[in-house]
């Protein structure tokens, strides 16, 4: 077979790569899953998509057979939140960020149901460090305040955590074989870690115990959004 054929030819995609869809319209995220093309199967709707046709496109990639993580990081009264969770299981999405406190992520909780959407709950934002969380009146360091909300996204009932590389191996300890870590933040050695304060490379968070990674602008910022993906992969692949 030719090179260019095998250049073109489809590729099993990763599930444990997420990649982000951080622009303002559906219009450019459009573009960019078919730059990505078959090298990604899973992608983030964050909140810049929220504000326009965020849940329309979830519904269109989920239609198109990917996996849809909505990273909207809910945090409001129990009831809203739990209102808000349920009317996001019924489009059929895969993952929804809660933030990580006990009357939110219970709600959220019991607000998906017996669907098949994954609960995981926000301990720490990557871009925080311990002076951060000192400026914002909390005690703790970003490691003790995230295995405090391990803790308690367990004993609400969530699947997972997002977690900062760096605490990942922590949040597998502690919560088993079959719990979800996933790990904003990932940079691989030939790009820049722009403002994640506690990134590591795919084979770092990997080993360390992240079950997916979400690796952005390495990606959606390169000349070849498919061939970045799949040097990301090929990272990943080294974990096994």
């Amino acid at each position: 077979m030719a090179a260019a054929a095998l250049a073109d030819a489809p590729v099993i995609a990763d599930k444990r790569l997420i990649v982000p869809l951080d622009v303002p319209s559906a219009e450019e995220a459009r573009a960019m899953v078919a730059a990505i093309g078959s090298a990604v199967s899973f992608y983030k709707v964050g909140l810049e998509l929220f504000a326009t046709d965020g849940m329309a496109l979830a519904r269109e990639l989920k239609a198109q057979g990917k996996q849809v993580f909505l990273d909207w990081k809910l945090h409001d009264i129990g009831t809203t939140v739990q209102r808000a969770a349920t009317v996001i299981a019924q489009a059929g999405c895969d993952f929804l960020t809660v933030h990580g406190e006990p009357q939110v992520m219970a709600s959220a909780v019991r607000g998906r149901g017996a669907s098949g959407l994954k609960i995981l709950a926000v301990t720490v934002l990557t871009s925080l460090n311990d002076d951060d969380l000192h400026e914002m009146g909390y005690p703790h360091s970003t490691r003790a305040l995230a295995e405090r909300r391990i803790h308690q996204a367990i004993a609400a009932g969530c699947d997972g955590v997002i977690s900062s590389p760096r605490e990942a191996e922590m949040a597998r300890a502690l919560g088993g074989r079959d719990f979800l870590v996933v790990t904003p933040g990932v940079r691989p050695d030939w790009s820049a870690r722009n403002d994640q304060a506690r990134a590591a490379t795919p084979l770092e968070a990997l080993k360390a115990g992240a079950s997916h990674i979400v690796c952005g602008r390495p990606i959606t910022g390169a000349n070849d959004p498919h061939a970045a993906a799949l040097r990301v992969a090929a990272e990943m692949a080294q974990a096994g």
